[in-house]
């Protein structure tokens, strides 16, 4: 369903999946045509992963029917930059470890290997780096610990982010997601502290966003993180203390997002500023100034440490400045008066 301004309405026909069951639904929306796409777990093909995309008028296959093998579960769908979906989940061919696939607009490929995981992965969460597009799996390490980990696709193959298992205990209702600079960040359950945890990734390890021991009421069910464009994390829940009933918690910390990102070289004043803005960076690249929407509003490319930049066109209000190089990001922060 969609929200046409003043009511929920459906979008194409209601109960469009095939005959049986349909579980594990995850929606995005397509950067290309701006609509729906939305990937779930099959009964009328024996649960298999199956993706539809809505035409503007019908509920249509992306590819020719299942797009797994076998069993599929905790189906989690994303897009790239240029507009490709992706969908992750626990691949019972594999022994129910993770496996990732593209749809390249043909037909849809593997991303690495099939099944990449260690071991079984469970509560998988997908997202793609806003900033070098490479995609990220969060997941449960069954059997071993239980515990979170975090593994992206270098290019080649699946590789660690950071430590894997980092959670305190055992990890459940993973979710995973990025701020503007490309840094992501992870909510889940965390069984020690029977609490929601989030988590971000500093470039070294998983630090903790808030508390350590947990800053829900208690225990939470099917969680789901965002971050808003100025780099504050919320999450949703199910709360368990509240009755079963929803909640959603933001951090607001005024040092979150962006200007928590560790090592930043980048220096901006004066700030405030009224018409023009000094930027200093070792980093050469495109800078570019972004508004609290994300919307790039000023880009230039830099190749000297120090750049002045006139933002007197610009309304009052509070900006990004993001320098992108070959090898890293530098992000920051003014306000123009």
């Amino acid at each position: 369903m969609k929200f046409d301004g003043n009511n929920w309405v459906n979008v194409g026909n209601p109960g469009f999946s095939d005959q049986m069951y349909a579980c594990y639904a995850s929606i995005a929306i397509s950067p290309s045509d701006n609509q729906p796409y939305v990937a779930y777990q099959d009964g009328n093909l024996v649960g298999r992963a199956t993706v539809k995309r809505f035409n503007g008028t019908d509920w249509i296959n992306v590819g020719t029917g299942a797009i797994s093998v076998g069993a599929a579960s905790y189906e989690n769908l994303a897009f790239d930059s240029l507009g490709q979906p992706y969908v992750a989940f626990s691949d019972s061919v594999y022994r129910l470890k993770a496996t990732v696939m593209k749809f390249t607009g043909t037909n849809w490929e593997n991303i690495g290997s099939p099944g990449f995981s260690a071991n079984e992965a469970s509560y998988i969460s997908f997202a793609i780096n806003p900033i070098d597009n490479l995609p990220y799996v969060a997941y449960q390490n069954v059997i071993v610990t239980w515990y979170a980990t975090v593994k992206k696709f270098d290019g080649q193959n699946w590789v660690d982010v950071g430590n894997k298992d980092f959670s305190y205990g055992s990890a459940h209702f993973l979710s995973i997601a990025f701020n503007l600079a490309g840094q992501p960040y992870v909510a889940y359950h965390d069984e020690k502290y029977q609490k929601v945890i989030a988590k971000k990734f500093d470039g070294t390890t998983w630090v903790d966003v808030g508390p350590s021991n947990g800053f829900s009421a208690g225990t939470a069910y099917f969680i789901s993180l965002a971050i808003s464009p100025t780099g504050q994390p919320y999450v949703a829940y199910t709360d368990i203390p509240n009755s079963y009933k929803a909640s959603v918690m933001k951090y607001d910390s005024v040092f979150s997002g962006v200007n928590e990102l560790p090592g930043s070289r980048l220096s901006i004043y004066p700030n405030p500023v009224t018409d023009k803005i000094t930027i200093e960076t070792p980093a050469k690249g495109i800078l570019s100034i972004l508004n609290l929407s994300g919307q790039e509003l000023i880009t230039r490319q830099i190749t000297q440490p120090k750049a002045t930049i006139d933002i007197s066109s610009l309304p009052n209000g509070v900006y990004f400045v993001r320098v992108k190089g070959e090898k890293n990001v530098e992000t920051g922060k003014f306000v123009k008066e």
